[in-house]
């Protein structure tokens, strides 16, 4: 068990430390050769920065891509919506209510609207409804003000991302911190952005070619949660770049009777293996949970999909206690940090070759730990 202290102390200095700690580990991406799905050539296991570091500023936001690159991530993952006048943004849903300060602004009240999105009715704001323009004179706001009390102090400091800014400022940072930064993008709810005329899948790749990302060996993954628009991507369009499934733990992808169990069997995941080079599945799918809320065994999810030659990034790392598993929490407040390096720990030691996070910093830190501990020879 890693000494709280001891963590406390090493996440002031971890951004600091990130430029000594090698970027992408040391440990060769396992499933790398193991068949016919290929990825970046990065090492891993890789820190993707959810949302950017979204657990000390506002999600999708520059600062927040910017903050997680600082942390050491090795990719910055933008979730992708798009404006009225088709323009691509980074927002976590295309209902802006929880996310900018629309609801403050009186000459926006009008927008306000209820519509079904895969499925669900949302009344809300929505990017759909705002031209690139109105969209950039709003704000972002932290999404959870009661449990990121801190995040809050950057209330109404920053625009709302496109994907062209988010993919410059990768640039950018690349250049200055002497590293390749990857961007990992996934298209949110594209079947239902195609069936209102304002189709995702077009303008991401036309984006990643006039930043030359669209090839095998970029430092780019394009994820979705529904393989029709990973096969259109891959078939139609052509894509190059890496592909990633994403998988619910339980369900099935819109539009798709067939359920995520079932993609995520050793069949399914040799089938999968075809057309993309990864999975991103629910945590829990990795490492499940007892009854009590405590971490179990490992599956052999990771075991399966590195057999059928895909690489497993799983989402979410969070450090509050909320999120934790029961064992590894650290008093009742649920917004305090608890034992998150342990955690992290669990799920190297489970082999998956990366990991989304909202504290990159501490991705970074427990990586670099379990290196140490691994070449002392204490594993």
């Amino acid at each position: 068990m890693t000494d709280r202290r001891q963590f406390l102390s090493s996440a002031v200095t971890a951004a600091a430390a990130a430029a000594l700690i090698p970027a992408l580990g040391d440990t060769p991406a396992r499933a790398a050769d193991a068949g016919t799905a290929q990825g970046p050539s990065h090492r891993g296991p890789l820190v993707i920065g959810h949302r950017g570091a979204s657990g000390y500023r506002p999600e999708h936001t520059l600062a927040s891509y910017d903050l997680a690159a600082r942390m050491g991530a090795d990719f910055i993952e933008p979730d992708l919506v798009s404006t009225r006048d088709h323009v691509l943004v980074a927002r976590h849903e295309n209902d802006i209510s929880g996310t900018t300060d629309v609801s403050t602004r009186p000459e926006f009240a009008d927008r306000r609207q209820t519509r079904v999105v895969d499925g669900v009715s949302l009344t809300g704001w929505f990017t759909e409804d705002f031209t690139l323009a109105e969209l950039k004179t709003l704000r972002a706001i932290e999404r959870l003000p009661q449990l990121r009390q801190h995040n809050t102090l950057y209330n109404g400091l920053f625009t709302v991302p496109t994907l062209e800014e988010v993919l410059a400022l990768r640039e950018r940072l690349s250049l200055e911190l002497g590293r390749d930064i990857g961007v990992y993008p996934e298209t949110k709810h594209p079947t239902y952005f195609r069936k209102i005329g304002l189709p995702l899948e077009e303008p991401l790749v036309a984006a990643l070619r006039r930043h030359n990302l669209d090839r095998g060996d970029a430092p780019v993954f394009v994820q979705s949660f529904e393989l029709a628009n990973l096969r259109r991507l891959s078939n139609q369009l052509q894509l190059r770049a890496p592909l990633v499934f994403l998988a619910s733990a339980t369900g099935t992808p819109w539009a798709d009777p067939r359920p995520y169990a079932d993609y995520l069997s050793p069949a399914g995941l040799k089938e999968l293996s075809t057309i993309v080079s990864g999975i991103g599945p629910d945590k829990n799918l990795v490492i499940p949970r007892r009854a009590d809320g405590s971490l179990d065994a490992p599956s052999s999810l990771v075991a399966d999909a590195h057999a059928a030659g895909l690489l497993v990034h799983p989402y979410t790392f969070r450090a509050e206690n909320q999120f934790l598993p029961t064992d590894l929490r650290v008093g009742t407040d649920p917004a305090a940090y608890g034992r998150a390096i342990d955690e992290h720990q669990a799920f190297l030691r489970a082999g998956v070759d990366g990991g989304f996070t909202d504290q990159p910093d501490i991705g970074v830190l427990a990586r670099q730990l379990l290196h140490m501990t691994a070449t002392a020879g204490g594993l």
